[in-house]
């Protein structure tokens, strides 16, 4: 289900495309504008703040109950709070990023972090400590949507994969750190430490130019073309992807701006279903369920909970960056099907444990078992189902209904993590083998979703590939 191109199948090589600010030469190796990094590094660390936030609550646990304290039921507000910060900012991000454009919503996403970081830091009673993780939640479902977009918006179709999948390495490594800082200092302090990647963002962005899509899309061509040249280097010739851009923007006006409602028209259809549904089956394959309560799954299991937690975090993060480097050589589709491959496997071993276990049966094999089948599953959802579904979102949207539609994807994903989170426990109560037979039988439906709906993205423009998604078409 590739989409055609229509860019040339070669560039000769007097083209000024192969300069030494080119972006791929013909044996294939890359060399990329050194501010095309940088932007795209000032972009990801609001992905690092979104880790960095999900990942806090679990290391402070004890020590904010016992300094405040906290019974059980208000830490768990204090947890699942987050959540719902992140479905109201994510409600807000798409018209947010399209009103005032990607580089200023990413600035506004980080003052309500920095003010829910200094809130929490400074917390005497459980109601500061509330609004401060409402406010960071606010900031990173705002992030969640916007910096994606504004990635794929800013790389060539060569290297977007890559680029954009760099927003879920960054969440593994904010999340691994605050891990890692949380265990070695005050929980007071680990807050105060979560204000400088959001410092710095904040800082930076007024050096980074803005999408030159959006640029278009708000009429300003001139600084489009110049924001465009000035992220492919000085030397190379853009002149035909700046064309493409203004060609398919003008197209595009003529098509009213569409609120939520108006998503759901025969002409989005297709878009909107391979975009909400990765995003349902990434949550309800049950990511959250396990990442937030790994500690008690490994205790059920019989497995020593520090062991458990140091080697999920050992393969996560090389698996994730596996999948950063293989998505713009092998495609989206061959990693998501065999990530989702991965994940239900994964979830089948921990089912098969826990079902020994409830027969004591292979008493000394079956704690071992459940890590193996854990570290399958994080490792596999790591290398493609964390990171291609906000890389197709980022996509597939014509840039008319993207401020809609991205608002309604990542409304959705939050969600979907929130009913995870909660209802797990309630789950594992229920049946621990049971719970992970369900996440397998929906893995296992990802898969087919996969290979029936999701189109390759590989080495298309954003125009090709919304054109090709979408009903109508844009001429040429």
């Amino acid at each position: 289900m590739g989409i055609k191109s229509t860019e040339p199948a070669t560039i000769p090589l007097s083209s000024p495309l192969l300069s030494t600010n080119n972006v791929e030469n013909d044996e294939g190796t890359s060399s990329v504008p050194t501010i095309l990094i940088l932007t795209t590094l000032v972009a990801v660390f609001g992905s690092y703040v979104f880790g960095s936030a999900v990942g806090y609550s679990s290391p402070s646990q004890s020590g904010i109950m016992n300094d405040l304290n906290l019974g059980v039921a208000q830490y768990a507000i204090f947890g699942s709070i987050l959540t719902i910060g992140a479905m109201i900012g994510a409600i807000a991000s798409g018209r947010i990023a399209d009103y005032t454009g990607r580089r200023v919503a990413m600035g506004f996403s980080q003052l309500f972090c920095i003010l829910g970081w200094i809130a929490i830091a400074f917390s005497k009673v459980a109601w500061w400590l509330y609004i401060g993780r409402l406010l960071v939640g606010c900031g990173i479902g705002l992030l969640s949507y916007v910096v994606p977009v504004y990635v794929a918006e800013i790389t060539p179709k060569n290297l977007r994969g890559a680029f954009t999948a760099l927003h879920q390495l960054m969440i593994c490594l904010g999340m691994s750190l605050t891990y890692l800082i949380g265990a070695y200092l005050n929980w007071r302090i680990v807050a105060l430490i979560g204000t400088i990647p959001c410092l710095i963002q904040l800082l930076s962005l007024p050096f980074i130019p803005d999408s030159p899509r959006w640029l278009a899309k708000i009429g300003n061509m001139k600084e489009s073309d110049s924001a465009l040249q000035r992220l492919r280097g000085k030397n190379v010739d853009v002149y035909q992807e700046a064309t493409e851009i203004k060609e398919y923007t003008e197209a595009l006006q003529q098509q009213t701006e569409s609120s939520i409602i108006g998503l759901f028209q025969i002409q989005y259809m297709k878009a909107l279903t391979v975009g909400v549904g990765l995003m349902i089956l990434q949550q309800f394959g049950g990511i959250n369920g396990i990442v937030f309560y790994a500690n008690s799954i490994f205790i059920s299991a019989g497995l020593s909970e520090s062991i458990g937690t140091i080697a999920m975090v050992a393969v996560k993060i090389p698996m994730t960056t596996l999948g950063v480097l293989l998505m713009d050589r092998s495609g989206r589709r061959p990693l998501l099907l065999v990530s989702a491959v991965g994940t239900c496997l994964g979830c089948f071993l921990a089912a098969i444990s826990f079902f020994l276990q409830d027969l004591h049966k292979w008493k000394e094999a079956s704690p071992i078992l459940a890590l193996v089948g854990v570290l399958v599953y994080v490792g596999s959802y790591s290398l493609g189902i964390g990171a291609i579904p906000w890389v197709i979102m980022s996509e597939i949207f014509p840039i008319n209904v993207k401020g809609s539609a991205g608002s309604f994807v990542t409304l959705i994903n939050w969600l979907c993590s929130w009913i995870v989170s909660y209802g797990f426990n309630f789950l594992m109560s229920w049946s621990s083998s049971g719970t992970f037979i369900i996440f397998s039988i929906i893995c296992g439906f990802t898969v087919l979703f996969v290979a029936k709906l999701v189109p390759e993205t590989k080495g298309c423009t954003l125009e090709e590939i919304q054109a090709s998604l979408n009903s109508y078409s844009t001429k040429r």
